[in-house]
């Protein structure tokens, strides 16, 4: 069963650190969602570069989210692990997280997403994740 936008974006109002970061959601479809994040120098590094932890939160919440989209209305979703690439400094006016799910087993689902840094329109790939979800029943 796949989940609307609406109940998308229930879930992700309630994140206290994505609200923090300034993301938003771009787009949802099942299997896949994108979202933003503005780059400012509140979640920069000492090189002036986006902070990792940003790049990390971003992408993991998109490939979570785009796990979601899969579930039911009476589940969400937790990271078991996630790994990531960085791949090059992230600069520009805002971070581009695309979550995207690679295969959905009966237990746990391995999803992906890649991460750009977006300058006037443009963007460059600066980290690529890998992680697995897992289903979590709200009680």
């Amino acid at each position: 069963m796949s989940k609307d936008r609406t109940h998308i974006e229930k879930s992700f109002i309630a994140q206290g650190l994505m609200l923090t970061l300034g993301a938003q959601i771009e787009r949802v479809e099942e299997g896949s969602v994108i979202l933003s994040a503005p780059l400012s120098d509140r979640v920069s590094q000492q090189h002036g570069a986006a902070h990792a932890g940003l790049t990390f939160a971003l992408g993991d919440s998109a490939a979570g989210y785009s796990a979601l989209t899969l579930m039911g209305s009476d589940t969400e979703v937790m990271t078991v692990e996630m790994k990531i690439n960085l791949l090059s400094p992230a600069f520009g006016d805002r971070l581009v997280a695309t979550g995207k799910v690679e295969k959905a087993g009966k237990r746990l689902l391995v999803v992906t997403a890649r991460v750009e840094a977006e300058t006037d329109g443009q963007r460059k790939l600066v980290a690529i994740m890998q992680g697995t979800m897992i289903p979590v029943p709200l009680s």
